[in-house]
């Protein structure tokens, strides 16, 4: 029986994509390139600060500009974290249902504590979840297990009791790396040619309230 399910954050838990994309935008501006569709950024939303700048301005951490744009985008995503965030339709009914079958629920992201904690509060989610595990949390962040086993641990389950859901390949290798079964949100920031067969997960759902279906599986 599954007694904990761990979410990514960003493209799983809360559609990020509107809030992050006006951020890349807005360091666009300060160097007077016009803005990028959400539709284009939201398929980079799931990478953070170094996938949104390379699409953005198609550089890399070693580019002489790439710090001081790094900080423009930074900056005012922080100060803008959930203008435009929002859960992802139906995630709010799925953790209520986890809640009401005594599931313990929680976050394990990339995204750095400075801005997990913010969103999730921002959300009114902080308070409900069992851990919110950041990508600086431990010495090394998805696809390596180490932030999985943290949440097991902070939760008190094993890995063989939690589903994970995510939707990046990272996130399947760092379930399959701790020993926990991974779902994929197809729902989230996921590319049309992404070969999920390859990924190496236990289910794919289109809505979150599909999970429901694997807790006793």
């Amino acid at each position: 029986m599954i007694k904990a399910v761990l979410f990514d954050l960003d493209g799983t838990f809360a559609d990020t994509a509107p809030d992050l994309a006006a951020a890349l935008n807005h360091a666009r501006a300060t160097r007077n390139l016009p803005p990028l569709p959400l539709e284009v950024a939201r398929l980079q939303a799931s990478h953070g600060s170094r996938g949104l700048l390379k699409l953005g301005f198609g550089i890399e951490p070693d580019a002489p500009d790439y710090d001081a744009l790094r900080d423009i985008f930074l900056d005012y995503y922080e100060r803008n974290i959930c203008v435009h965030t929002r859960l992802f339709a139906g995630m709010a009914e799925l953790v209520v249902a986890l809640e009401q079958r005594g599931i313990r629920w929680g976050i394990v992201t990339n995204k750095p504590h400075r801005y997990t904690v913010p969103l999730m509060q921002a959300l009114g989610y902080a308070e409900r979840a069992a851990c919110l595990i950041s990508g600086d949390t431990c010495a090394h962040a998805k696809p390596h297990p180490e932030p999985m086993f943290k949440a097991c641990e902070t939760i008190g389950v094993t890995p063989e009791q939690c589903l994970y859901l995510g939707d990046d390949l990272r996130d399947m290798q760092a379930a399959n790396a701790a020993a926990m079964r991974g779902i994929i949100a197809r729902y989230g920031y996921i590319s049309g040619d992404a070969q999920l067969d390859s990924w190496s997960a236990h289910g794919i759902i289109d809505i979150p309230t599909e999970l429901l279906g694997y807790l006793t599986l």
